[in-house]
């Protein structure tokens, strides 16, 4: 069979994993790895035709028949892969850390074992592949089911099935129990390099495993409320208003549903939750049944509608749906699978989800109001004329490719909208007038910031029974206080509510003050919170190039839909925006320091230039800038001085994705503010790293001296210790290097002081050169050009443990950090610390 995929993936200057190899013809083989790579999992390989058919197993293999483990097919890997172990190198194919987690030989359960290979050949054909198992965990009879779909021949989604056999168990069984400690603590390789895998026998047991051993090593019962096993926890993925449509081969297109958005939870957890929390469970209890009617578990994503008897949805009528009362249907539409018998899909690319959905959603009964919402590739032009003549509320636009990543909106999402609607606050309402009862109109309102902005009134769109009902809910939200203080476009008297509720409406265009024009009401929306309701606008609507002002200052920023991260779809206006949330809290590092751009105008990918010496000719009169003396230059360099955030803006505009500050003022050069310890970890567990700066720490605390830690950004630590500029660089720079000493005493076998990475192979650096005069260091909340837009984030040292990513702290996650917790560093510069006295402290210690 033809490697060519496989090879295809690989660069083996980088990876060493194998390319071929030949087998005896006399017994076949299999293996089964365990890969932590972005996600852990195993992957199932069986020899056949001279290389290994592979399987990507996500929960891993079972001797439990009840276990249908999810087994997506790969592209063939050669005969000699059986045999690797080790660590692919990140940024390659795969990256991450592969081990042997069972292996032996295997033959089919034909009666002549000179018919083994027709029959595994006719099995994979078939999609029904039986076989027998020899090995040290798994033994006995097994089999591979392809979930096919009606309209793919190459579906890759099978089900890994064990056999009721003499080895076959009833306990739970846990893959991960049988992997050696010291392998479990390994994190995923994302700081880049080959390293060597520590030592490690996967079995202490005679083989074949006894069912003995399995029931010491059977997985513990997850605790109610335990976070695993509580299933209220899945956001929906959310979609970026497009202005333009587009045809694009690689995007597929859906219809955009006119109902609630609701995670839908099967079998005997059974549940209907909002995308804010709210359970649906008894409202639309016709779609909750069928949820639990359903034997299998599975999260769903989907849409609650109400239609008429032509299909059209009918928002208001969904609003206040009585099953027993409304004639019209109640429907649960279905677009995407998270979560499939314990295997968590979010992973898998959207259209493999599709396709594992639309299979499993034909099993299900007759009656069901779970229905599957089709799809079409390339036209989306097409899609959206029969959308506006079918009356549709719009189109939705998906990358094939995407992952799910609940919780925010991203741009491999897309909703084309044909009429123009808006989410409000309800704010108050106006008397009727005329034959009307109730209510007259709407006072909208959105979030701008921490405040609520007028946007207009809405009078029309209601129905008799809207307009009551409406008015019911109001009442026990009247009071006194009016949530903004923009002026009402109405004369008379107002009844102020709580801003709590939330409609939707239509309207033709935003005024230039700010208001909707012409709205009409379309329903309440009760699956979305006042406090997220912000004005929505296109993305490609926004100016490519716009100025913000600070005071007399203005700021041009240009090129906002440059993308600078292409892989995750984050444009230079992403970054810019997430710099003038931040700016507050990063001005105080950046005030009279000199700054050092890397600028990278074309994003990550573009490798850019370094820049200090700036010509001011060519900047505005308000940027500062101070010439400093360079050693390695020799000579006096015109650098940019951090001051304002209009400075932070404009550095950021040029360029500059991550920020690099001097640790010492411009005015006293000489002496810096902080003394810095850089935990760099070379080819190591991230937990090597956590150690050491917790010994950092220690070691700080021993001296009374009180120490910040923050996230590089990259893949370290660092640690801060506020001076003040009392000593100088030379000072400074040595009581770094005697705190280093003293740290990789306590920790000799894991980390190195030594400056050349060739004589520290898979060790933890000490950086304590950081401290010396022109150098720099990413700032607390500076952005760095990674993969996933990472923050250098400031830390509680609290949250220094074993469980801490780096990968956790994005331009994504940051603003709702800064919501939930109080600024780690907020004490940093209240007392200076006293490094001559730190060091007879230390004296006394050691006497």
């Amino acid at each position: 069979m033809s490697l060519e995929k496989y090879e295809a993936k690989r660069d083996f200057k980088k990876t060493s994993e194998p390319k071929g190899g030949k087998g005896d013809n006399k017994t076949l083989s299999f293996v089964i790895q365990r890969h932590h790579a972005s996600r852990l999992h195993y992957d199932f390989r069986l020899e056949l035709d001279g290389v290994l058919k592979s399987w990507a197993v996500p929960k891993g293999p079972s001797l439990n028949p009840g276990d249908k483990r999810l087994a997506m097919m790969v592209e063939d890997h050669p005969f000699d892969y059986q045999y690797f172990e080790g660590v692919i190198p990140n940024g390659e194919y795969g990256g991450g850390i592969v081990i042997t987690w069972d292996q032996g030989t295997y033959e089919s359960l034909a009666e002549d074992r000179k018919d083994d290979i027709k029959n595994l050949h006719a099995g994979l054909k078939a999609g029904n592949l039986k076989f027998r198992l020899h090995g040290k965990i798994l033994h006995g009879e097994f089999a591979l089911v392809k979930l096919h779909n009606a309209n793919k021949d190459d579906d890759n989604a099978w089900l890994l099935i064990k056999h009721k056999d003499e080895y076959s168990v009833t306990e739970s069984f846990d893959s991960e129990a049988f992997v050696p400690d010291n392998i479990k603590v390994l994190k995923n390789n994302k700081d880049g390099k080959t390293k060597k895998l520590p030592k490690h026998k996967l079995l202490d047991i005679d083989l074949p495993v006894a069912k003995e051993e399995i029931k010491k090593k059977k997985k513990p019962v997850a605790k109610k409320g335990d976070e695993e096993v509580h299933t209220r926890r899945y956001k929906p993925m959310l979609a970026k208003l497009e202005q333009k449509i587009f045809d694009d081969d690689n995007w597929l297109y859906e219809m955009k549903i006119d109902g609630y958005r609701a995670i839908g939870y099967t079998g005997k957890d059974a549940s209907l939750i909002s995308r804010n929390g709210i359970e649906f469970n008894e409202k639309y209890e016709k779609v909750f049944n069928s949820l639990k009617n359903l034997p299998e578990s599975a999260v769903l994503d989907g849409e609650i509608v109400v239609e008429d008897s032509h299909g059209r949805s009918a928002f208001q009528d969904l609003q206040n749906y009585d099953s027993q009362k409304n004639k019209r249907t109640l429907k649960y539409y279905v677009f995407d699978l998270l979560k499939l018998e314990g295997h968590d899909l979010r992973e898998l690319p959207l259209i493999k989800r599709k396709e594992l959905l639309k299979t499993f959603v034909a099993t299900f009964p007759k009656d069901t109001s779970i229905f599957y919402l089709e799809h079409s590739i390339g036209n989306g032009t097409e899609l959206l004329v029969k959308a506006q003549k079918q009356g549709w509320e719009g189109i939705i636009g998906k990358d094939p490719d995407s992952s799910y990543d609940g919780g925010r909106r991203s741009d491999r999402w897309l909703k084309f909208k044909i009429q123009a609607s808006q989410e409000a606050i309800i704010c108050g309402y106006t008397p009727p007038k005329g034959s009307r009862k109730h209510i007259g109109s709407l006072i909208l309102g959105i979030q701008q910031g921490e405040n609520i902005r007028y946007v207009g009134n809405c009078g029309t769109g209601f129905s008799g029974e809207s307009l009551k009902d409406l008015f019911e809910q109001l009442q026990p939200l009247v009071t006194d206080d009016k949530p903004f203080p923009e002026k009402v476009n109405y004369h008379g008297k107002t009844t102020w509510v709580k801003p709590e509720l939330v409609c939707e409406v239509l309207y033709s265009e935003w005024t230039e003050d700010g208001s909707m024009r012409h709205p009409v009401f379309k329903g309440l929306r009760m699956d979305k919170e006042a406090d997220h309701v912000l004005q929505e606008t296109p993305d490609k609507q926004l100016a490519d190039e716009t100025t913000v002002t600070y005071g007399k200052k203005k700021v041009k920023l240009t090129n906002q839909n440059k993308l600078f991260w292409k892989k995750e779809g984050i444009s230079k206006g992403e970054l810019l925006n997430y710099y003038k949330e931040v700016a507050p809290l990063m001005i105080p590092y950046l005030k009279d320091k000199a700054l050092s751009m890397r600028r990278q105008p074309n994003g990550i990918d573009d490798p850019g230039f370094f820049q200090k010496d700036v010509d001011e000719t060519h900047l505005p009169d308000w940027i500062k800038t101070e010439k400093l003396y360079s050693e390695s230059n020799d000579k006096n360099i015109n650098y940019i001085v951090g001051d304002d955030e209009a400075t932070l803006m404009y550095v950021v505009n040029y360029g500059s994705i991550e920020i690099n500050p001097w640790l010492s003022n411009y005015q006293t050069p000489d002496n810096p503010d902080y003394v810095v310890i850089d935990v760099d970890p070379h080819d190591v567990p991230f937990t090597e790293a956590v150690e050491v700066a917790l010994k950092t720490k220690e070691v700080f605390d021993r001296m009374k001296l009180k120490t910040f830690i923050k996230t590089s950004g990259s893949k370290g630590l660092h640690i801060y210790c506020y001076l003040g500029a009392q000593y100088d660089y030379d000072f400074v720079k040595t009581f770094a290097e005697y705190a280093a000493h003293l740290i990789h005493d306590k920790l000799p076998d894991t980390t190195s002081i030594e400056r050349s990475p060739a004589k520290r192979k898979n060790k933890t650096y000490i950086d304590f050169l950081q401290n010396r005069r022109g150098q720099t260091i990413a700032a607390p909340y500076s952005v760095r050009p990674k993969p996933g837009a990472t923050v250098s984030t400031p830390l509680n040292w609290n949250e220094v443990n074993n469980k801490l990513s780096l990968a956790d702290y994005t331009i994504y996650t940051m603003p709702e950090r800064l919501k939930n917790i109080e600024d780690p560093w907020k004490d940093i510069h209240k007392t200076k610390a006293d490094l001559k006295k730190a060091l007879s402290i230390l004296k006394e210690q050691t006497l």
